[in-house]
C-alpha cells in the first residue's frame, strides 16, 4: 500500500476521482518522516482503516498538508482520523473549507516544526489555485500537485482527450498544463517563487497526477519552467 519513494520518503495511490466537465484524475499521497518520528500527510488520499495502520507504521502524523485549494477533497477524513494533527492551510482553502479547523498556514520558507528537514515556497499570482511546493532535504525530492501534470495518450477520450492534448497534459513528460500558464495574473511574482524551487538541489520530483521524475530533478525543473523564466 505505501511505496518507498527515497530515504524517509514513502508515495500511496488513491482513487480517480472527479473534477470540473468530467475530467477524473488518479490521486497520489506522500507520507514524510521527521527526525523525530512525526509524519507529514501530504495531499491524503481517501482514508480507509488498511491504509491508516501503513501510515501508523511508520510513526505519528503531526501534520496533514493540502498543497493548494483543489486538493481538499479528503481532508475531512483524515481530520476524524487524527484529530491531534495540525492541517497548515494554502492560500484561499480558509474560505473554501470554513468546515475544517486549521492550525496554521502553509507558506514561508519553513514551518514551525519541520525545522531544516523540509523547505516551502507558495508559487502566487494563479487564478486557477496558489500551490505550496515542498522539497524534502532528506530524499532530494521536489513535491508538486497540479503545476506539474502527465497523462498517457489513452487516459481521457473523445474531446476530452483532444482538450488534454492542447492543455500539455498528455505529453512524453511531466509539463505545466497551458491553461496554467494562461492563469498567471503576476508572472513576475510567479517568477520569482519558481526560482527558489529551482534553487533547490532536486534529485526527484513528485507529482500528484503523473510519472515520477526519479533522477536529475533539477535539470528537469528548468527545463519545465523554462517558458516562464526567459519569459
Amino acid at each position: 500500500m505505501l511505496e518507498e519513494f527515497g530515504p524517509e520518503i514513502w508515495i500511496a495511490e488513491g482513487p480517480t476521482v472527479r473534477a470540473a466537465a468530467g475530467f477524473h484524475y488518479p490521486t497520489r499521497m506522500a507520507i514524510i518522516r521527521l527526525s523525530n518520528e512525526g509524519l507529514v500527510v501530504w495531499s491524503p488520499v481517501a482514508f480507509s482503516p488498511e491504509l491508516g495502520c501503513a501510515v501508523d507504521a511508520l510513526g505519528t502524523v503531526r501534520y496533514i498538508v493540502p498543497p493548494n485549494s483543489l486538493h481538499d477533497t479528503f481532508l475531512a477524513e483524515w481530520q476524524q482520523a487524527y484529530p491531534d494533527a495540525e492541517i497548515l492551510a494554502p492560500p484561499g482553502l480558509r474560505k473554501k473549507r470554513p468546515d475544517l479547523v486549521f492550525a496554521g498556514e502553509l507558506a514561508g520558507i519553513t514551518v514551525p516544526g519541520w525545522q531544516a528537514e523540509i523547505d516551502v515556497v507558495v508559487v502566487p499570482g494563479n487564478r486557477i489555485t496558489s500551490e505550496a511546493v515542498l522539497f524534502h532535504r532528506a530524499s532530494g525530492t521536489a513535491i508538486f500537485a497540479d503545476l506539474l501534470q502527465q497523462f498517457s495518450p489513452g487516459w481521457f477520450k473523445g474531446w476530452r482527450a483532444l482538450v488534454a492534448r492542447l492543455d500539455l497534459m498528455t505529453r512524453q513528460t511531466p509539463s505545466v498544463p497551458r491553461k496554467f500558464r494562461l492563469a498567471f495574473t503576476n508572472r513576475d511574482a510567479a517568477r520569482f517563487a519558481v526560482r527558489q524551487i529551482l534553487d533547490w538541489p532536486s534529485k526527484r520530483v513528485l507529482i500528484a497526477h503523473g510519472t515520477p521524475v526519479s533522477e536529475n530533478g533539477q535539470a528537469f525543473l528548468r527545463d519545465a519552467f523554462h517558458w516562464l523564466i526567459k519569459s
